[in-house]
């Protein structure tokens, strides 16, 4: 559970990234693929059983972030706080029109999971998460409820975006096959552990899949060195290699990274120290790629 004190100071914190960085000599437009947002408000109760942090990670306070770093639109992933309820991320897209897409969740094991799907996204959703566990828990993934759901997801026109360890990949190619046009997002690299380079392998062979994207996040968790994590360089070479600038994406996770680092750092992260990418493809992580599947129309 974060303390107080440390959750607002990390939110806040947007004077540290030139102690971590070298400044950035252009201003790249940066759309962010990845963030979640919470409240504690009785009009959007949290599931029962879940346990949120006891601050709030607003809408508002994520806002004055963006603006604070030069980050023009953001991709809101319905936080698991919530579960099914996706009403309060809802609420933000209503208040906000134009600055978010948003991405809902259903109940994998609900056979209306498809027409819940549908609804969310008359509501203005742009696709949905699924998050199967490596346990037998999440062997839903293998189930007669998914082909409905991700036709469905490929008859709307939004993505599928995945959450899973990189050894339950396997189970999605018969989905992907079936669906040949469906977007589908891997989030956070699969959380492939750096030092497993044959489990990464999982996650390669989806590049024959031409609408599988990336998402090169989760760099600060995985790794097991400092700022700017440079032991993960290898792994990210090997997607960009493997995937190609056009089918790769950044996100923060915000504000799950302040368990290890401040927004403007997580940013940075990705805007100062890609610098192995030429500029071009650089610029295409940084917004193009996102705006493929998400399209902000800027």
């Amino acid at each position: 559970m974060w303390n107080r004190r440390r959750f607002i100071a990390a939110s806040i914190a947007t004077s540290t990234i030139r102690s971590f960085a070298a400044p950035s000599t252009s201003n790249p437009l940066l759309i962010d693929s990845h963030v979640h947002v919470w409240k504690h408000d009785p009009a959007f109760p949290f599931a029962p059983g879940a346990h949120p942090p006891a601050e709030d990670a607003s809408e508002e306070t994520l806002l004055n972030l963006m603006q604070t770093n030069g980050v023009a639109r953001t991709v809101l992933i319905q936080v698991i706080h919530y579960r099914w309820d996706n009403r309060y991320l809802a609420s933000v897209l209503k208040h906000y029109p134009g600055k978010f897409h948003a991405v809902c969740r259903v109940d994998p094991e609900d056979p209306a999971a498809p027409d819940h799907l549908t609804q969310l996204a008359q509501q203005g959703f742009h696709g949905v998460r699924l998050s199967p566990a490596a346990t037998a828990e999440g062997d839903w993934i293998r189930g007669p409820l998914m082909q409905p759901l991700w036709r469905r997801c490929a008859e709307l026109k939004v993505p599928m975006t995945i959450l899973a360890p990189v050894t339950r990949l396997p189970d999605l190619i018969p989905l992907i096959e079936r669906n040949p046009r469906l977007i589908v997002v891997i989030d956070h690299m699969a959380d492939c552990p750096l030092d497993r380079p044959d489990q990464l392998q999982m996650l390669l062979v989806l590049a024959r899949y031409p609408r599988v994207f990336v998402k090169i996040s989760h760099i600060w968790s995985l790794s097991r060195g400092p700022f700017p994590y440079r032991d993960a360089d290898t792994q990210v070479k090997r997607l960009y290699d493997t995937f190609g600038p056009k089918r790769l994406m950044w996100g923060t996770d915000w504000p799950i990274s302040l368990k290890q680092l401040p927004y403007d750092q997580a940013v940075a992260l990705y805007r100062d120290h890609l610098d192995f990418l030429p500029a071009k493809d650089h610029e295409q992580i940084l917004s193009k790629t996102v705006q493929e599947v998400w399209p902000f129309g800027l």
